[in-house]
């Protein structure tokens, strides 16, 4: 169980959710029943959502700030260990720099 987790050869959430009511057709159940007998992870959330059904809601969308957005994507950068946004956007209000060890 070390990897547990979603890669991309699993369905999504909302697939899932899809095959649970019986909204896949009959090629397309086929296809995540076998998926679930090889993901134990796609397999929990199936149990999940069992447990917890989950409720069709309009969930309202709102576009990121700019700044957040620019942060969040640094930040991501910063985990290929490129650190030019963050050093720059530091450098545009602290002089507090990241090099990569």
């Amino acid at each position: 169980m070390i990897n547990f987790c979603k890669n991309a050869n699993c369905p999504s959430s909302h697939e899932l959710l899809n095959f649970q009511i019986g909204e896949k057709s009959a090629a397309e159940q086929r296809k995540i029943r076998a998926h679930l007998t090889e993901c134990e992870f796609c397999a929990a959330e199936l149990e999940f959502y069992t447990h917890y059904p989950q409720e069709d809601e309009k969930v309202e969308t709102e576009e990121n700030p700019k700044p957040l957005y620019e942060l969040a994507k640094a930040l991501l950068g910063n985990r290929r260990n490129d650190f030019s946004l963050l050093n720059k956007m530091l450098g545009e209000n602290e002089r507090l720099m990241f090099e990569k060890i």
